[in-house]
């Protein structure tokens, strides 16, 4: 995994847990983050919670995530939003759902289907050209 690739995963992963299991229940193991907190402002926290969902899609995007997998994700997003909208029953069914974890799961494990996760890295640990994706050009 080159050192690039790794730290946009693991920056991902920390955005994901801070909107998702950052703060537990007391006395429960019930998680929850910032997308919840969110969701309780009527109108627009989820509406808000919208952006950095949108920021994780993007850079799934730049990594060369596949489309099955962006709309996978768009897919959470949605379903996220439209059970958050849903005042006091969709706050609680939100906690569950952790639509930002789930994303980056799947950025994660498509990056290393990929092999994009284990490749060495150069001694500066900077990114490379050589660390996108390769696109084929169709045949005709």
């Amino acid at each position: 995994m080159t050192p690039h690739t790794q730290a946009r995963i693991d920056r991902l992963d920390r955005l994901a847990n801070n909107l998702d299991s950052r703060y537990r229940l007391p006395l429960t193991n019930i998680r929850f983050g910032w997308d919840a907190i969110l969701g309780l402002v009527p109108g627009i926290g989820d509406i808000a919670a919208l952006a950095p969902a949108a920021y994780i899609w993007l850079e799934a995007h730049r990594m060369g995530a596949s489309n099955g997998v962006k709309l996978r994700m768009a897919g959470n997003t949605g379903l996220d939003w439209l059970i958050g909208s849903v005042p006091i029953v969709g706050d609680i069914l939100d906690v569950g759902l952790r639509a930002n974890r789930r994303n980056v799961d799947l950025l994660r494990t498509h990056m290393e289907q990929q092999g994009h996760l284990n490749r060495a890295s150069d001694a500066t640990g900077r990114f490379q050209s050589s660390d996108l994706p390769k696109h084929r050009k169709n045949a005709a």
